[in-house]
This record gives C-alpha cells, sequence and structure tokens, in this order.
C-alpha cells in the first residue's frame, strides 16, 4: 500500500452539518486501517488525513466517497506521499 496526503481546506460555504459525517467517515477508514492519522489544523481552516491505497486512483475513489468532498465544502487535494 502507498501512503496519499490528503489535505482539505474550508470554503466559506460550509454547511456545518456535513463534519459529523466527514468525521464518521474518516473513523470508518481508521477502523478499515485505511487512515493512519487524522486531524484539523488550530486555525480551523480545514485539515488532513493520511490515507492508504494501492495508487492515486484508488486513492481518489475514495476520497470522493468521502462527504467533505460530496458536500463540495472542502477543497480537497490529494498527494502520493513519499515517506523515507
Amino acid at each position: 500500500m502507498n501512503r496519499y496526503l490528503v489535505l482539505l481546506i474550508r470554503r466559506p460555504h460550509l454547511d456545518p452539518a456535513v463534519v459529523p459525517l466527514h468525521l464518521a467517515f474518516l473513523q470508518g477508514l481508521h477502523a478499515e486501517g485505511r487512515v493512519e492519522l487524522s486531524g484539523g489544523f488550530s486555525d480551523k481552516s480545514g485539515g488532513a488525513y493520511l490515507l492508504h491505497a494501492a495508487d492515486l486512483a484508488e486513492a481518489t475513489a475514495i476520497v470522493h466517497d468521502d462527504p467533505a468532498h460530496v458536500s463540495g465544502g472542502w477543497d480537497i487535494t490529494v498527494y502520493e506521499w513519499q515517506v523515507v
């Protein structure tokens, strides 16, 4: 499995009702061993999570199921992270 850094930056029209759905999504990924780390930024501008996936296509597909993506409330970028 490869590691992918998923960065989420809140948009002004973010619906706060989506936040618990996003957190539940991340908890499910944690339970599956797909997310190694996750958390919000201290300034409340967004957050990040470290996702395990076979390739960028799989990582992107997983992220596209995240309520944060589906709702359109965050700008989301996925990077393959080559940790040494």
